[in-house]
């Protein structure tokens, strides 16, 4: 029995440790949390059983990330923490001390070093004790400032993570395949280009202070300090007395930020650490925790076994998903039918078949639905050779840096490669209809429904299907009609914005609709393409003349108008609107004269748009950096050590928050 045991051991010892080693380092998901979990905790209890601990246990070492680089050694090891899914294991840990609970952000660890308030390094956490150097790429990084008021020496750890939003947003316009937003993150973190690193939208979230040359002992305090030196550190929540109800209810709370999905970024549990951070050194260290420095809390995920009816194939952006279609399960609370099963890969690895095959169902991390296992399969799984939007011919694509196969659809024009331009249309900004969500979108587009910009207009023939639909309603179906209805109304500049026309955003709109009217703006685009159709020639520098637009831009709105389909789905789209001219002259003089640049967060105007509309409103204008003719910076942190703020400072142009502007110059 020993022997079977044994060697049940080193079949999960292998296992977890390649899963880890795909986890960690950007590759195709070997396995789903709860499997992982699943897999470490029998492998401890037959630890536990034996007596015997394998040389190679993950149970005794940190899982690693293995970004390639200059390696350097950790000043301060970077041990993971023991876990636990009982509340009140957690209440025992806490021994009646003060403690503070936080997210366990779910990406990759970083830590970040200052010297005298200049950032000297950026290493990624590897083993715990030797990590990869990448300062290189901290200034593609959000959240890493250059530089602080502190001196001396600073050591901070935290976590590089992506938005939910930022992840769909990156895998919907680049078509790479990615399984989740860590593993986003640490894929883009073995990039050598900066830019790309910096088009990813990673942002370091600071979690703890790991040295500082002040004496503070209180982790509460040393994490304020972070604060007041510009960092946006991690949610907390202390706990003066940490009794069995005091702990409940603050994890209560922090798990409904994460299933009302308030929570933006990824995270997979609560971190707990002692508010004396003097005691929680003193520990011991057992394997790899040291036992006292703090206490993974994870969520126990709850599943249920279904049926699966089918797998339906959505098309959204280059890629066709799988979506497996089955019985309603009760979990969390919620009634859940459907769950993504994100590539062939997946579903090969789960063993996926046709309708009838039993399955077991999660909500991971109490938000997305997951099938976790097949505990029966039926019939064959099969990949669809045509796409279910167009009809054109599907291609299976093997990653290269991952391995993971997705399939993707030939047409170059399909209505779902739309997807992005279709949510400029009617983002705010554009059309503004409120109640189509970029994933509405994406279901109007797979039923047929939408397949150009003037579709839109014709949703009302599809009103009561989308009445009938799962999280619609009739109340829905008709608010979203009257926001339809009411967007026909439309101001010139916004039209044109929400056409997509490559590098004119709205500033640009509104810069040629000050010379030109909007039809004669758009006879002119196909004046010039005409002639350009007949010699063969480049775009000219038609509407070069404009201040701030340039050849660039010029050619960029020539070349669309000179695409015939372009020019006919925008008569077709133009036919249902009421286009009103755009209205340059300002409505008061409060800023006349007066050139602002706005940097930071705002808190009066909803944001910098609605400031700098405002400002042009009365006659001022707004620049994207401080030079000399800038009049005013306009920054709610006058004291930062930003760029802006030292260059304004070096020009002795005088930096004001948002109180004083609006006590200065609104009316």
């Amino acid at each position: 029995m020993t022997d079977d045991k044994i060697t049940r051991m080193q079949q999960l010892v292998s296992e977890l440790n390649e899963a880890s080693d795909a986890y960690y380092n950007g590759r195709a998901e070997l396995m789903t949390d709860y499997e992982w979990d699943q897999r470490f905790d029998e492998l401890k209890r037959l630890e536990t059983e034996t007596g015997t601990t394998l040389p190679d246990s993950p149970t005794q070492k940190v899982s690693e990330d293995t970004i390639t680089g200059q390696k350097e050694a950790h000043e301060f090891a970077a041990l993971s923490l023991a876990k636990t899914k009982q509340t009140g294991e957690l209440v025992k840990w806490a021994e009646e001390r003060p403690i503070w609970i936080s997210w366990k952000l779910d990406g990759l660890t970083l830590v970040v070093t200052y010297d005298d308030g200049r950032l000297t390094k950026v290493v990624t956490r590897g083993n715990g004790h030797i990590g990869t150097n990448i300062t290189h790429l901290s200034r593609s990084i959000s959240g890493i400032p250059q530089e602080i008021s502190a001196k001396g020496h600073t050591v901070i750890r935290g976590e590089a993570v992506i938005s939910y939003d930022d992840f769909e947003r990156f895998v919907m316009e680049s078509g790479e395949d990615y399984a989740n937003p860590r593993n986003l993150a640490s894929g883009s973190l073995t990039l050598k280009d900066a830019d790309e690193v910096k088009a990813r939208h990673i942002q370091w979230i600071p979690f703890t202070l790991v040295y500082t040359e002040e004496d503070i002992t209180s982790w509460g305090e040393r994490m304020d300090w972070l604060d007041r030196q510009g960092f946006n550190t991690v949610e907390r929540q202390q706990l003066e007395h940490p009794d069995l109800s005091a702990v409940e209810a603050c994890i209560a709370g922090f798990t409904a930020e994460v299933t009302s999905k308030q929570n933006p970024y990824p995270v997979d549990g609560l971190v707990v650490c002692y508010d004396d951070t003097a005691y929680a050194q003193t520990g011991s260290v057992t394997g790899h925790h040291a036992t006292r420095a703090g206490l993974a809390f994870k969520w126990q995920d709850e599943a249920a076994d279904t049926i699966l009816k089918e797998v339906e194939w959505s098309c959204a952006a280059s890629t066709i998903s799988p979506v497996a279609v089955f019985q309603p399960v009760e979990l969390e609370g919620t009634t859940v039918k459907r769950a993504s099963l994100c590539n062939i890969s997946e579903c090969e690895r789960l063993g996926i078949g046709d309708a009838g095959t039993q399955i077991s169902v999660i909500k991971a991390n109490k938000i997305i639905p997951k099938v976790i296992a097949v505990t029966q399969s039926v019939g064959t799984f099969s990949v669809p050779g045509e796409c279910p939007v167009c009809h054109a011919p599907t291609q299976v694509v093997v990653s290269e840096a991952s391995g993971t196969k997705t399939l993707r659809c030939t047409n170059p024009d399909c209505a779902a490669k739309q997807l992005k331009k279709l949510a400029r249309f009617v983002s705010k900004e554009g059309m503004n209809i409120d109640g189509i969500s970029e994933q509405t979108l994406a279901k109007f587009i797979n039923l047929g429904w939408i397949s150009e910009y003037a579709d839109i207009y014709d949703l009302r023939s599809h009103i009561l299907e989308l009445s009938r639909m799962e999280g619609f309603g009739e109340k829905s179906a008709s608010n979203i009609m009257r926001s339809i209805d009411k967007s026909r109304e439309v101001e010139a500049h916004r039209l044109l914005f929400a056409l997509s026309i490559p590098l004119c955003g709205l500033d640009v709109c509104k810069r040629l609709l000050s010379a030109y009217s909007l039809d004669d703006l758009v006879n002119e685009a196909i004046k010039q393409s005409d002639d350009l159709f007949a010699t063969q020639a480049e775009p000219q520098d038609v509407f070069a003349h404009i201040n701030s637009i340039g050849p660039e831009k010029s050619a960029q709105f020539v070349q669309w108008f000179r695409n015939a389909q372009n020019l006919a789905r925008y008569r077709r789209l133009k036919e249902k609107l009421n286009i009103k001219a755009l209205d340059l002259a300002p409505t008061g003089n409060a800023c006349q004269g007066l050139t602002f640049v706005i940097t930071g967060d705002v808190h009066h105007y909803k944001n910098r748009n609605e400031l700098k509309a405002y400002i042009e409103s009365q006659g001022g204008k707004v620049a994207s950096a401080v030079s000399g003719s800038t009049s005013f910076l306009i920054n709610n942190d006058v004291t930062s050590t930003s760029g802006k703020n030292k260059k304004a400072q070096q020009l002795g142009i005088p930096i004001i928050s948002e109180d004083d502007f609006i006590s200065k110059y609104q009316q």
